[in-house]
């Protein structure tokens, strides 16, 4: 790990506020000490990890020159254990919030296969753009440890382990080739789905209201997010992340961004040609195979999932 290497996550304080910060190793700088570079005895105002993202080119060296003054042993930059700090979402809260649908290789044949459909061909193959759908974002974001109570209308909670994006820089109508130019960093989310509320189907099925997505994907806790954003400069090759969920102790997802369909970079190229992305929008690139759908089996109080991305971290949730 690079001296300079940091992650960037929002903490709460002893009086429950929410602070940016960095994580260097084992310690929590908070943000406005890392930028300014001495940690007042009693901070009043606290820099956001939204406001951070907002000026990411400015702030982003100076966090890696904080981190760098931490591994140094700077005495101007008081740290917190780690161990001893509650993690809040990384960032509270995502301007938007898209979700990736059917975007990995596995998944797709998987389901596939568990619906006795044929194999899917490739959507670049059609002409197809990638797909997406959006997640309200004060209610269905949660952090890492914390626990989410599944929605009394489901009995059919699914998770969905996958490689977050969260954007850095303003962009609309990006090329494929410069859309990375426009990331801060990687996280992780868990996209929550209540498989047994897609359709209502007392709905004609050629009916374009059939499909009911707020039921589906955005109840309360729907998107556990965290537990911080790795710079994307420290990833070496977002093609190839291993991403593996575990609910209680039993791997159910273990797979690679190698399996994508549509790459980040695609993702955000045309993502942009629809709406501006903004700092701190949130792209869920997709899940791979392993799904609970597909082996009928789905989240039940008392489960713990355990979600771990390669480079970026390992997020963990108890459902109730």
């Amino acid at each position: 790990m690079q001296d300079g290497s940091y992650r960037l996550a929002t903490y709460a304080d002893s009086d429950r506020w929410p602070r940016g910060a960095i994580v260097v190793d084992d310690r929590v700088v908070d943000a406005t000490s890392a930028l300014r570079g001495s940690s007042p005895v009693a901070p009043v105002e606290s820099i956001s990890v939204l406001s951070i993202l907002q000026d990411w080119k400015e702030t982003h060296p100076r966090l890696k020159q904080a981190a760098v003054g931490v591994r140094n042993g700077d005495s101007s930059l008081q740290t917190l254990a780690l161990s001893s700090t509650e993690l809040l979402a990384p960032v509270l809260y995502p301007g938007t919030i898209f979700c990736a649908g059917a975007n990995y290789k596995d998944h797709v044949a998987e389901m596939s296969k568990a619906l006795n459909l044929p194999a899917e061909a490739d959507p670049h193959e059609l002409g197809l753009k990638p797909w997406h759908f959006i997640k309200p974002s004060a209610p269905c974001v949660r952090a890492t440890n914390t626990q989410i109570p599944l929605p009394a209308y489901s009995k059919r909670v699914d998770w969905e382990a996958e490689i977050a994006v969260v954007i850095g820089s303003e962009c609309r109508n990006v090329d494929i080739d410069d859309a990375l130019e426009h990331v801060a960093g990687l996280s992780i989310v868990n996209d929550l789905s209540a498989r047994d509320h897609l359709r209502r189907n007392a709905v004609p099925i050629d009916s374009p209201f059939r499909y009911d997505w707020i039921s589906q994907k955005a109840f309360d806790g729907a998107l556990p997010f965290g537990p911080w954003i790795c710079p994307i400069d420290e990833i070496e090759d977002l093609g190839n992340l291993g991403i593996k969920l575990w609910v209680n102790d039993e791997l159910m997802q273990d797979s690679s961004s190698a399996n994508l369909i549509f790459s980040v970079a695609e993702q955000i190229s045309h993502l942009s040609t629809r709406l501006t992305l903004r700092p701190g929008d949130v792209i869920a690139t997709g899940t791979p195979a392993g799904c609970g759908a597909a082996r009928g089996r789905f989240l039940q109080p008392g489960d713990r999932v355990r979600i771990w991305v390669e480079h970026v971290g390992t997020l963990v949730n108890d459902f109730s």
